[in-house]
């Protein structure tokens, strides 16, 4: 989701854990720190991109044995990997494909510079216990990322356009103007309620979790005191809200009695671009820590310089600075299972690599499955994974095209919902789209730009099932479904656009997705809805088989993930080594 990149809440990893898109053909960007299937690469996504190459079955040349070997190199398995590698463990991540990053890779066509994912963040600047958690994991790695701050994006609402500005006050001016004085009153109301409960909400640095009772040390001794404080300046009834955190957002929108029509679906965007999920079914936790840091004084958006890839490239960098190591075009056919523990994998090659301590998987839980030996797995395992919801898949469009006649005031963030009582996860319903040429001129070649528009996780995959990708029929489908995002693309970039003059112009489909991005069913991740189910934890059911990314706990999202790579690195070290990190790193 165009919000993905978001600080997720802290409060909500205390919990007792203690067991897009791609495009057919495209030219590899030059990675500067890749040396592709050699020891010492720096990282591919096991998610590859649609600039990824698919010829996966090359033999590692390297040492052919690990302390611990992750599968796939996507935003979670890179910031596990990299963690590993500050602990002074020996690490090696395995990449399918020829492009490290998963679905946060970037790619290049024509001179134009892609983002196939995540185009939506903050926090990278922010520094300490209250930091984003891939802000975090980078602190630890010692990199930083140039960004460029802005503070708006154009919304198109059945009610309007506007700019939506973030802060304290400037949305008080768009409801004014554009819904109702009871719509501000309502709002007013709802800020007021919970920006009380961040304090809790962010009282738990996400670097200090890990999977094991040591967590009782690293993050319950150590910030007990913050955290009491926390719930002490709230008073009774703000520490009576705190215990909502752990509950839907909705629950906080029903008992505060909010009803301005606007209002609600407001809440409902917000939700959904955070998590794929709408007000009911996202924590209340994630939602508070991300009002607290979109209406507080001094609140900005931050867009990567040189774009999405900069992120993958800075903990590519990380890793190896500690001795990491990645192999990409290194596709694992199977993780080998001996005596009853997860021993290490076998390549597509045929080549075996083995793991001494540990097994992370950075694949979805479908695709996980998928990997292990049917034999060895327990019951339990295959019925959750079977029985999981799954959200549904992506619609990609790629542009890349002549800013001569384009207005000079376009805004990098544009985003269209066409109808509010269809329900913003309805699909062909709200279209994303990312103009980051507008403030990474680099991106494009000198007087153009680079656009990505995207269904946020709304595609049904089943009116694709089962297409010939060479076929007329599917060609006449992506033509049918990528319609609103054309339109929506229309309407923001403004008259001066024309489809005809696009120099790049590329349509991803959920087969996209599926054969790139190894998502079963071209999946956007677990459709798990806040008290109705929680995501899994990080150990498994087979010892020395751990998993991170979207599939488990705390969920979908750039800073989810970044926390679940955090969290099952932790599990991996002493409680010691663990502590002298966060000494390390302030926090």
């Amino acid at each position: 989701m165009a919000l993905s990149a978001f600080p997720n809440t802290t409060l909500q990893f205390f919990q007792p854990h203690l067991s897009p898109s791609t495009l057919q053909s495209s030219t590899v960007r030059n990675h500067p720190v890749l040396a592709r299937s050699s020891v010492g690469q720096a990282p591919s996504s096991s998610t590859g991109a649609g600039a990824a190459s698919l010829q996966d079955n090359k033999s590692f040349s390297g040492k052919a044995e690990a302390d611990v070997v992750v599968i796939g190199s996507g935003i979670g398995g890179l910031c596990c990997a990299g963690l590993l590698a500050r602990y002074q463990q020996d690490v090696l991540v395995l990449e399918s494909h020829d492009l490290p990053g998963g679905a946060a890779h970037s790619f290049e066509i024509k001179g134009f510079q892609f983002d196939s994912g995540p185009s939506l963040f903050s926090g990278f600047q922010s520094k300490g216990p209250q930091a984003n958690p891939l802000g975090q994991v980078l602190d630890a790695l010692g990199e930083a990322i140039p960004c460029a701050s802005y503070d708006s994006w154009m919304v198109y609402l059945p009610e309007a356009e506007f700019l939506s500005r973030i802060g304290p006050t400037e949305f008080y001016k768009d409801l004014e103007k554009y819904a109702s004085p009871n719509a501000v009153r309502e709002w007013k109301k709802l800020l007021d309620a919970i920006l009380p409960l961040s304090a809790a909400a962010m009282a738990l640095p996400p670097l200090s979790i890990r999977g094991d009772l040591g967590v009782l040390s690293t993050a319950g001794a150590r910030y007990a005191p913050s955290l009491l404080k926390s719930f002490v300046e709230m008073g009774p009834q703000g520490a009576l809200g705190a215990t909502k955190l752990l509950r839907p957002f909705s629950e906080i929108v029903d008992s505060l009695e909010l009803k301005d029509p606007f209002i609600r679906n407001w809440v409902d965007l917000l939700a959904f671009l955070l998590s794929g999920v709408k007000s009911n079914g996202i924590l209340s936790a994630e939602m508070i820590y991300m009002f607290a840091e979109w209406y507080k004084p001094g609140s900005c958006l931050e867009y990567p310089l040189h774009g999405s890839g900069a992120v993958v490239d800075a903990l590519v960098r990380g890793m190896k600075k500690f001795g990491g190591r990645i192999s990409l075009g290194s596709h694992v056919e199977k993780i080998v299972v001996e005596n009853g523990r997860a021993a290490g994998v076998k390549l597509r090659s045929g080549q075996f690599i083995r793991a001494k301590k540990a097994v992370v998987s950075n694949a979805s839980m479908w695709d996980t499955l998928n990997l292990l030996p049917k034999e060895v797995v327990p019951k339990s395992f295959l019925d959750r994974t079977k029985t999981t919801p799954q959200c549904e898949s992506f619609m990609h469009l790629h542009l890349g095209f002549d800013a001569k006649d384009i207005r000079e005031d376009l805004g990098i963030h544009h985003i269209v919902v066409n109808d509010w009582d269809r329900g913003v996860d309805a699909d062909q319903n709200v279209v994303l789209i990312s103009i980051p040429s507008v403030l990474s001129p680099d991106l494009a070649p000198p007087g153009k730009h680079v656009l990505h528009a995207y269904l946020p996780g709304t595609e049904p995959f089943d009116l694709w099932k089962g297409l010939d990708r060479k076929s007329s029929a599917y060609k006449e489908l992506k033509a049918e479904r990528s319609e609103v995002m054309w339109r929506a693309v229309e309407r923001a970039v403004g008259p001066g656009f024309s489809r005809e003059k696009c120099e790049v112009k590329l349509v991803g489909s959920p087969l996209t997705h599926q054969r790139f991005l190894r998502r079963n069913r071209g999946t956007y991740g677990p459709a798990i809805q806040a008290g109705k189910g929680s995501f899994p934890g990080h150990s498994t059911s087979i010892p020395q088989l751990y998993c991170c990314g979207d599939s488990t706990f705390p969920g979908i999202g750039v800073p989810a993930v970044a926390a679940s790579g955090a969290i099952v690195a932790n599990s991996l070290v002493s409680v010691s080594q663990h502590s002298q990190l966060l000494d390390a790193i302030g926090i």
